[in-house]
C-alpha cells in the first residue's frame, strides 16, 4: 500500500490517496447524507466473461472444506443437505464456489436461505436472539445492518456469538467496510449505488477482504442505482441494473478478486426475473436471488414464489432471500418451503388440504388449522392432508404416511394405506397428532425417510355414503364402499 494511505485507499481527508486513483478520477466530494456525485463516470462494459474463468489471485473453494475454515472452528453449524442440490425441472446453471463462513455458495452447492435482522445492531442480545430463531427456522446466513459507528462496534460480539455466518450490510461509509471485515463478519454486501467513492476504495476493499479470506456481494437495488447509469437507460431497467453489477464486477476481477457474489434487485417479480436472466448470460458468478421491498407477507410470499420458482426452475440462482414486511422469520420458513417444493431442501412437516365446498361434513378450514397447529414443531417429512369428501379422501389416505376418512361422525385411520382404527370425530385430531408424533420420531431415530413414505398426513374429511351416492351416483363408489365398512 501506497506510503500514507489509509486501507480504505483514501488520504484521510475522503480523496483517494496516491497510487490509489480508480475508473473514475474526476468525482466531487459527496454530501454528508451519502448523496452521490452527479460528475461520476459510467462505462458501458460489454466485455464477455468466460465462465469459469478465475483470476490468479482467487482461491480456489471448489475444494475448499467448510469444515476446515476460521469461522467453522468458532462453532457455525454445518448448513444445507449435500445431497439435495438440483431440481428435477432443470439443471443448475453452472457458477463459481464461493463460501460464507463454511457456507458454500454456488457451484452447485445446495442453496442456502438468508434473512436480515430488524433489531437493533447496537442492541447485541435482542440482535442475537433473533439470529437463534432464524437459525433454528432453517436460516443458513444472516445479514445485520451497520448505519452507524455504534452498529460497526457491536459486529464483533455478533460475529463472535452468532450460530451462522454474519454478514455486514454496509450503505453510504465504505469505512464500516472494512471494519466489518476487522470485527469477523463472515462476509460484508456493498452497495455500489451509494457508497462514496467506491471506484477509489472499491479494490481496498478487495484486497481487505482477500487478506481476511471472505467473500462480498455486490447488492445492486432498483432504489439506489448510480443516477448516470439510471439516466442512461431510463430508470431502473434490468439493462441498467446489469450494467451497474457488470461494472463492479470487472473492477473486482481487474484487481485480482473473485470471492463475490451479485445480487440485482426489483420490486416487480417480472422485472426482477428478466434481470436475473440477463446477468446469468453474462457470466459465471453466484447469484443472490430476492425481490427487494416485496411488501406485506401476503403480497410478498407471492411475489417471491413467483420469482424465485421461474428462476429455480431454470437452474438460476444460489441463495436466496425473501423480503417480507413481517417478522424476519416469517421470511426464512418462506424460503424454506419454496426450496422444499421445488425439491431443493430436504422436506419437512406440510399439509395437503382442500378449500371445502358443500360435500363436507365437518369444519375443514378448522380442522386443517388444528392439524398445523399441533404439528408445527415436527422437522420429520410427514405429510398431512385434510380432504373435504370421499372424492379424493380415502385415496390421499392410503398414498400418505397417516390419514383420516371421516364420515357417518367417525373417522378411519390409515398408516401407509391400511386402516388401523376407527375413532369419533371429535377424536380426530387428538389421535392423528399422537400418531403422527409417533411415526416422526421413529423417522427421526432412523434418520432417513421411511422406504416407501410420501411425506406429510392426510386428513380426507367426507360426507355420508348416502349423501355421496345422492350427489355423485356414478362417482366414488370405492371410497363409499371404505367408509360404510367403518
Amino acid at each position: 500500500m501506497p506510503s500514507g494511505s489509509r486501507r480504505d485507499g483514501t488520504d484521510g481527508s475522503g480523496r483517494p490517496a496516491d497510487g490509489w486513483q480508480g475508473k473514475n478520477n474526476d468525482e466531487t466530494d459527496d454530501d454528508e447524507d451519502g448523496t452521490m456525485s452527479e460528475n461520476a463516470s459510467i462505462q458501458d462494459d460489454q466485455r464477455e466473461v468466460t465462465t469459469g474463468a478465475q483470476g490468479p489471485a482467487s482461491r480456489d473453494p471448489t475444494s475448499a472444506d467448510p469444515t476446515s475454515s476460521g469461522s467453522a472452528a468458532r462453532g457455525f453449524r454445518h448448513t444445507g443437505e449435500a445431497t439435495i442440490s438440483e431440481t428435477a425441472l432443470h439443471p443448475r446453471r453452472k457458477s463459481r464456489r464461493i463460501m460464507v463462513g463454511p457456507v458454500p455458495v454456488g457451484g452447485g452447492a445446495p442453496i442456502s436461505v438468508q434473512s436480515m435482522t430488524n433489531t437493533p445492531t447496537t442492541d447485541i442480545n435482542a440482535t442475537l436472539q433473533q439470529i437463534a430463531e432464524l437459525a433454528a427456522a432453517g436460516c443458513d446466513i444472516v445479514r445485520v445492518a451497520v448505519p452507524s459507528q455504534d452498529d460497526a462496534d457491536a459486529l464483533p460480539i455478533i460475529a463472535a456469538k452468532s450460530p451462522i455466518p454474519v454478514i455486514a450490510d454496509i450503505h453510504f461509509q465504505s469505512k464500516y467496510v472494512f471494519q466489518a471485515i476487522d470485527a469477523g463478519c463472515a462476509g460484508v454486501r456493498v452497495n455500489p449505488g451509494n457508497i462514496r467513492h467506491f471506484d477509489q476504495v472499491g479494490p481496498s476493499i478487495c484486497r481487505a477482504a482477500e487478506d481476511a479470506g471472505i467473500s462480498l456481494r455486490i447488492g445492486v437495488n432498483a432504489g439506489s442505482l448510480d443516477k448516470d447509469i439510471y439516466a442512461k437507460y431510463g430508470g431502473p431497467t434490468p439493462e441498467a441494473l446489469v450494467a451497474s453489477a457488470l461494472k463492479e464486477a470487472h473492477m473486482f476481477e481487474d484487481v485480482g478478486f473473485h470471492d463475490f457474489k451479485i445480487s440485482v434487485k426489483h420490486h416487480d417479480p417480472v422485472t426482477m426475473v428478466q434481470t436475473y436472466r440477463l446477468l446469468a448470460s453474462k457470466g459465471d458468478w453466484p447469484l443472490h436471488l430476492g425481490v427487494t421491498e416485496a411488501g406485506p407477507a401476503w403480497q410478498g410470499t407471492i411475489k417471491s414464489c413467483l420469482a424465485f420458482g421461474a428462476l429455480l426452475a431454470e437452474g438460476i440462482g444460489d441463495t436466496i432471500r425473501v423480503s417480507l414486511s413481517a417478522p424476519p422469520v416469517e421470511e426464512v420458513k418462506v424460503g424454506c418451503k419454496i426450496l422444499e417444493y421445488l425439491g431443493l431442501r430436504q422436506r419437512h412437516f406440510d399439509i395437503i388440504s382442500c378449500p371445502s365446498c358443500g360435500r363436507a361434513q365437518v369444519d375443514v378450514i378448522q380442522l386443517a388449522n388444528a392439524v398445523t397447529d399441533g404439528l408445527k414443531d415436527i422437522t420429520a417429512p410427514i405429510r398431512v392432508a385434510v380432504m373435504g369428501c370421499i372424492v379424493n379422501g380415502p385415496g390421499e389416505a392410503r398414498e400418505a404416511d397417516l390419514g383420516v376418512a371421516s364420515g357417518n361422525g367417525k373417522g378411519q385411520i390409515f398408516i401407509r394405506g391400511k386402516v388401523v382404527r376407527t375413532v369419533p370425530e371429535d377424536q380426530i385430531v387428538p389421535t392423528l397428532l399422537e400418531t403422527a408424533r409417533e411415526i416422526a420420531g421413529r423417522m427421526e431415530e432412523e434418520g432417513k425417510v421411511p422406504e416407501g413414505a410420501s411425506g406429510p398426513v392426510v386428513i380426507p374429511v367426507t360426507e355420508t355414503p348416502a349423501e355421496h351416492r345422492r350427489r355423485h351416483p356414478a362417482h366414488g363408489q370405492d371410497a363409499v364402499s371404505a367408509v360404510e365398512a367403518a
